[in-house]
């Protein structure tokens, strides 16, 4: 089993999420297009607390059931990379939303 799982196919590099951005010009925000950033921004910290949570579920239950290890590993390893695509997910939105492209 590769212990490489934070690299997974899809997930871009440190460079691409710390790139410069400018916005397109000035943005105006509907109460609706507010609403739903937010919306959405709650959906990705709700995922991303739940990814956090399987974590720390499977290495306590691996520490308590080290027969069980090798089926709670490949769990373990699957959180980073989805945790990782719902954050790209709500920046992608955001960015969109904002009119913000890479400088």
């Amino acid at each position: 089993m590769e212990s490489r799982a934070c690299f997974q196919g899809g997930i871009r590099d440190d460079d691409f999420m710390s790139g410069r951005y400018k916005p397109s010009g000035p943005v105006s925000l509907t109460e609706d297009e507010i609403v739903a950033l937010h919306e959405k921004l709650r959906t990705m910290r709700h995922d991303v607390n739940g990814r956090l949570a399987n974590i720390v579920a499977a290495a306590e239950l691996m520490r308590l059931r080290p027969a069980t290890a090798p089926e709670r590993l490949q769990m373990l390893l699957e959180q980073p990379h989805k945790a990782a695509e719902s954050i790209a997910e709500f920046s992608r939105a955001f960015e969109e939303l904002f009119g913000l492209r890479r400088d």
